[in-house]
C-alpha cells in the first residue's frame, strides 16, 4: 500500500473542543452556585465580567446540537466547584450535580465524550477569604472532598479528567490559586509551598479516581511553552535549560515519575526554602502518577541569559523576533508544538492529549452572516500537520482539541478576542441576541474530522 494512503491517527482519537464553566456557562447566581474568586475579579474598563459568558448554562442543548452537526466526539469542560459546595466546605448543592448530570447526558446522548477539569482558576471565594486559598492545606483538604462528590456522583458518565488546569501557572500566578502575599513572606518559598499543596490535592484527586472510578484515566496538564535559545552562546542555552525545567519539565516529573527531580529539591536546599511536607506526601505523591499527560499549546518563546535578575524563578523569557504573532503578542510556531509533543514523549513515554490549542482573533459577521477565518484554518491545519508529523515519529497521541468550540469570554473577559468555529452574536458591553453562527472554519474542521485528519 502507498504510504501517502496510511494515515497514522488512530479511529479512536479524540475530536474535540474545550472552555471553562466560568467562560462559558454564565448563570453566576443561578441554580444555587456560590461566589468565586473569579466573580470577585475586578474588571478592567473595556472587559466584561463572566455573570453571562456565552449562556452556555440555558443554551447548552442548542450548542451540543451544533456541536454534533460539526462531528466532534469530546469536549473539554470544568465543573465549578462552588455550582457542586457553593462556599466549598458546606453542604452539596444538588441543583449543580443535576446541572452537569443532565449536560453530560446530553454530551454523551450525541456521541461526545465528556473530558473534566476539576479545577480551572475558580476557587470558592470564601476559601480564599478564610484560608487564603491553596496556601493552607486545609483547602487541600477540602479539594479533596469536593472530587470526592464529583467523582461519586459522576462515575458513570465521565471517564476522562484533569486535576488542575495549567498547574504550571502556580508559581507565577499564585491568585488563580486563590492565594494572597503578603509583603513580609518570602515570595519564592511561598510560591514554593502553595506548589508543593497544589500538587499533594493533584495526588489525593488522582488516588481518589483511581478507586472510585477503576477504568477511569486521570491526566496532569501544563500549559507547554517551547523555548528555545536566543543566541548559541551557551548561557543562552543553559538558561533556556533552566527555563524549560523550572516551567514544563518539573509539573511532569512528577506527575510522570512522582518525585520532585534534583534540580528544583536542590534549588530549595540552597535557598533554604523547601515547602513543609506532611506525613506521607511522598509516598502520595510517589504511588498516584497519572494516565496521560495533556497541555495547552498557543506559542513559543526564546530565552536569553540576564545575571541581573537575581528574584525571579523563571527568567530570560522574550519574543522571538523570527516568527509572526497574534494581535495579542503569541508568537505562532506550529514546529515549536511538534517539538514539544516529541521533547514530552522522549522524556515520559506516556500517552499525550492535546486539549487546547488556537489562535485569538478580532472577529465580526459579514453580511451573509459568517466569518471568513481562513487564517484559522491555516493556523489549525499547520499545527494539526506538525502533529502528525510527530506521531509519524513514533509520539503517542490520543486526543486533539482546540480551545473554544464556541466563541467564548477570554480569561481576562475579552470577547473581542475569538477562538471558536462557531460565532456568538455579543460583545464586551453589549449581550445583543448571543446568537450563534457557524464560521468558514466549521466546514472545515467538519470536514477534518469526518476523515479522520487525513484531509486538512
Amino acid at each position: 500500500m502507498n504510504k501517502k494512503n496510511i494515515n497514522i491517527i488512530p479511529d479512536n482519537f479524540f475530536w474535540g473542543s474545550a472552555v471553562t464553566s466560568f467562560q462559558s456557562e454564565g448563570a453566576w447566581n443561578e441554580g444555587g452556585k456560590g461566589i468565586s474568586i473569579v466573580d470577585k475579579r475586578e474588571i478592567k474598563e473595556g472587559f466584561s465580567n463572566w455573570e453571562v459568558a456565552v449562556d452556555f448554562y440555558h443554551r447548552y442543548k442548542e450548542d451540543i446540537a451544533l456541536f454534533k452537526e460539526l462531528g466532534i466526539n469530546s469536549y473539554r469542560t470544568s465543573i465549578s466547584w462552588t455550582r457542586i459546595i457553593p462556599d466549598g466546605e458546606g453542604e452539596v448543592n444538588e441543583e449543580g450535580i443535576s446541572f452537569y448530570n443532565d449536560l453530560f447526558d446530553e454530551l454523551l446522548a450525541n456521541g461526545i465524550e465528556p473530558i473534566i477539569t476539576l479545577y480551572h482558576f475558580d476557587l470558592p471565594e470564601a476559601l480564599a477569604k478564610k484560608y487564603n486559598g491553596f496556601a493552607s492545606r486545609k483547602v487541600v483538604d477540602l479539594f479533596e472532598k469536593y472530587v470526592g462528590v464529583v467523582f461519586e456522583r459522576f462515575k458513570n458518565k465521565v471517564k476522562y479528567w484533569i486535576t488542575f488546569n495549567e498547574q504550571n501557572l502556580v508559581i507565577p500566578r499564585m491568585e488563580l490559586w486563590g492565594v494572597k502575599v503578603s509583603n513580609n513572606v518570602n515570595k519564592e518559598a511561598l510560591a514554593y509551598q502553595v506548589c508543593h499543596n497544589v500538587f499533594i490535592a493533584h495526588a489525593k484527586a488522582t488516588k481518589l479516581m483511581h478507586e472510585i472510578i477503576p477504568d477511569g484515566k486521570m491526566g496532569g496538564m501544563v500549559t507547554y511553552m517551547t523555548t528555545y535559545p536566543m543566541t548559541c552562546k551557551p548561557e543562552d542555552a543553559l538558561a533556556n535549560l533552566k527555563v524549560k525545567e523550572l516551567f514544563n519539565d518539573l509539573y511532569f516529573d512528577v506527575f510522570a515519575n512522582g518525585e520532585y527531580p534534583t534540580y528544583v529539591t536542590s534549588r530549595w536546599k540552597s535557598r533554604d526554602i523547601k515547602p513543609i511536607f506532611e506525613d506521607g506526601d511522598e509516598e502520595l505523591l510517589k504511588e498516584n502518577t497519572v494516565d496521560y499527560l495533556t497541555f495547552s499549546y498557543y506559542q513559543s518563546s526564546t530565552v536569553k541569559d540576564d545575571p541581573e535578575d537575581t528574584e525571579s524563578i523563571v527568567k530570560g523569557m522574550t519574543p522571538n523576533p523570527l516568527l509572526k504573532k497574534n494581535e495579542w503578542g503569541w508568537a505562532i510556531d506550529p514546529i515549536g508544538f511538534r517539538i514539544a509533543l516529541k521533547e514530552i514523549y522522549a522524556r515520559y513515554k506516556m500517552p499525550i492529549f492535546v486539549t487546547e490549542n488556537g489562535i485569538g482573533v478580532r472577529e465580526e459577521l459579514n453580511e451573509n452572516k459568517t466569518v471568513e477565518d481562513d487564517y484559522r484554518i491555516d493556523y489549525l491545519r499547520a499545527h494539526i500537520k506538525q502533529m502528525k508529523l510527530a506521531m509519524e515519529e513514533g509520539v503517542e497521541v490520543i486526543g486533539y482539541l482546540t480551545w473554544g468550540c464556541t466563541d467564548i469570554l477570554s480569561s481576562q473577559g475579552e470577547m473581542k478576542k475569538r477562538y471558536g468555529f462557531i460565532f456568538v452574536n455579543r460583545d464586551e458591553s453589549d449581550l445583543r441576541d448571543l446568537k450563534r453562527y457557524k464560521k468558514k472554519s466549521f466546514e472545515w474542521f467538519k470536514n477534518v474530522i469526518s476523515t479522520n485528519g487525513k484531509q486538512l
